[in-house]
């Protein structure tokens, strides 16, 4: 099982590297497997390696119910 996280691709790098953001953390990987990224897509993240590029409205829902998680798991 894996698991990747959505994230928003906010300064495009030399070599395929990016800046993402993760609900505000900030994070340097690799973009190589996505061809024409851009600043303000969104992409599904792995292990330090941007997957593909997903739609932004579903990011944010992925994001959300990540959020929901982790509250109702601090709530125990």
């Amino acid at each position: 099982m894996c698991l990747a996280i959505p994230a928003e691709v906010i300064k495009l790098l030399p070599d395929d590297m990016a800046i993402v953001s993760i609900d505000g953390v900030s994070k340097e990987v690799s973009v190589a497997l996505i061809e024409e990224i851009a600043v303000g897509d969104y992409v599904i993240l792995h292990v330090g390696h941007a997957l593909a590029r997903i739609d932004p409205e579903e990011a944010r829902e992925t994001l959300d119910l990540l959020r929901q998680m982790g509250a109702a798991t601090a709530e125990v």
